[in-house]
């Protein structure tokens, strides 16, 4: 299957089902509260950008965002590929595409926070095989059994 990754708004009717979609998914895997979800219109912020995957035919299969925190810390938000494309690395070209976007916005630390539990089991092997390892608690989350946390350091480009 070809896959497009691509810069886009979240406020478009296609993303805003793959978030509502996301929300679903991650309902029964951990108590609400930690669950630490941004909206759409949040994800439409200056501080964040979106990135949607599309298969041949245009449908949005996948989605992710690089929120910057200042001081070269970046975040992995909001990823999420539909059940029909998991298994095809569509996760793996939305989060190559993420650092590629990190590294060019001179960010030298992209840190992340997902669930605990059988139900992230997919998503621990696409942050380790891409080279992120499991860190302590970041940025202004809880320190909670119900958080798992990961960083991958970038290197600065020589035209940084």
């Amino acid at each position: 299957m070809a896959i497009s990754v691509a810069i886009e708004t979240p406020l478009q009717d296609d993303v805003r089902s793959l978030v509502n979609d996301l929300n679903d998914h991650l309902l029964p895997l951990s108590p609400i509260e930690f669950q630490f979800k941004m909206t759409v219109e949040q994800m439409a912020g200056d501080d964040t950008t979106v990135l949607v995957a599309r298969d041949e035919t245009g449908h949005a299969v996948g989605c992710g965002a690089l929120k910057a925190h200042g001081d070269g810390v970046g975040e992995v938000k909001r990823m999420f590929t539909r059940p029909t494309v998991r298994g095809q690395r569509v996760g793996s070209a939305l989060l190559d595409a993420i650092t590629n976007l990190a590294k060019d916005k001179g960010i030298t630390r992209l840190v992340l926070e997902t669930g605990t539990g059988p139900g992230f089991a997919a998503a621990y092997r696409l942050y380790e095989r891409s080279g992120f390892t499991r860190c302590g608690v970041v940025l202004d989350y809880p320190d909670s059994e119900y958080s798992a946390f990961y960083e991958k350091r970038l290197a600065l480009t020589a035209a940084q």
